[in-house]
């Protein structure tokens, strides 16, 4: 698929846009002001791949806090803010590598330069974030559709910092509904030449919500729109990361970690292949192999349909062939597959 040209930015050491890889990013739900439980957190999603991560700065405290969370991570921090340009400048100052940052929504004229003027001094992007929920009450009040009125009140925001000479830009249009956020982000991606962020917003728990967000973001990552995705989900943030990843593997737009694959089972199945399916890509979900790997329910189809896995497993009675590349290896007992396979795909 034919990426669209966007203009490429850098957060941190990582490039957006362009001809750079699609990234994976998530957010904190820990308290931004507890710096040692911030910092465990991003280490844990940075372990599971994730790329950019972003803070909730509610207040001064959360400010202050991101100089000592700057120091003792590694992956690009980004300061989400609303409403008070101070917040702004204090992060900036403590070393923050982006902001999330709607211009119109801080306060006067000059309290914007101030921002725009030290983000640009520093070398620090802005993600524009619209959210369907908030837009401005003059756009909410017009009888238009809404994707409609997203893109308008981004275009407005990003005149904001055009006006003032900014350019290290970063757009998203963010709704709950996923027909909503397709259409904006289709109509933003015409008019303007910055990254996109994508994602569809409070898209619900583990199950709905990865749904809605591999319909959305993939509709639109399979036409070549989008720079940079968050999965929101209601769940602990790693999961965000894992789904962001398998739906970019899925496009085959990033191959980073295990892609797995397994059979629907059948009335030919002999073994309890739905519990080893998931015992398998629960123990490879941390191994960082660009490798596919294969769990067949039966050996009639299993190693011919899945030939083009590195590894893999197909059932029989009560035991299983573990093949790889297609060629049969051994014959173990039902209850010594996993770790047979996992020994295979550790020294291999």
């Amino acid at each position: 698929m034919e990426r669209r040209k966007s203009k490429q930015i850098k957060i941190g050491d990582v490039k957006i846009g362009g001809d750079a890889p699609v990234s994976v990013q998530s957010m904190c739900n820990t308290d931004t002001r507890d710096v040692e439980k911030t910092v465990a957190q991003i280490k844990e999603l940075q372990n599971a791949g994730c790329e950019l991560i972003r803070v909730a700065v509610l207040n001064k405290d959360a400010a202050d806090a991101i100089k000592e969370i700057k120091k003792k991570i590694e992956i690009p921090l980004i300061a989400d803010i609303h409403f008070d340009y101070r917040l702004a400048l204090q992060c900036i100052d403590n070393g923050v590598d982006a902001l999330r940052l709607n211009p119109g929504n801080i306060g006067r004229e000059e309290n914007i330069k101030k921002v725009v003027d030290s983000a640009k001094h520093n070398n620090i992007p802005i993600r524009i974030g619209i959210n369907a929920g908030s837009l401005e009450k003059d756009i909410a009040s017009l009888d238009i559709p809404l994707h409609e009125k997203m893109v308008m009140s981004a275009m407005r925001h990003i005149k904001i910092l055009e006006d003032n000479n900014f350019d290290m830009i970063k757009v998203s249009l963010k709704s709950s509904s996923v027909p909503t956020t397709i259409a904006a982000y289709r109509e933003i991606s015409k008019k303007i030449e910055y990254p996109l962020h994508l994602g569809v917003t409070e898209a619900g728990t583990m199950k709905g919500g990865l749904i809605k967000s591999a319909v959305g973001l993939g509709t639109l990552l399979s036409e070549g729109i989008g720079d940079t995705i968050r999965v929101s989900l209601t769940e602990n943030p790693i999961e965000e990361v894992h789904a962001g990843f398998s739906i970019l593997k899925s496009l085959e737009l990033r191959q980073k970690g295990i892609n797995f694959v397994s059979c629907p089972t059948c009335g030919r199945c002999q073994i309890d292949l739905i519990g080893l399916a998931k015992k398998v890509e629960n123990a490879l979900k941390d191994i960082d192999k660009p490798i596919t790997v294969a769990v067949m329910g039966c050996p009639v189809n299993g190693p011919g349909e899945a030939k083009h896995a590195d590894f893999g497993v197909a059932g029989a009675i009560k035991e299983g062939y573990i093949f790889k590349k297609g060629e049969i290896l051994k014959r173990v007992p039902e209850e010594k597959i996993l770790d047979e396979l996992m020994n295979l795909i550790k020294n291999s």
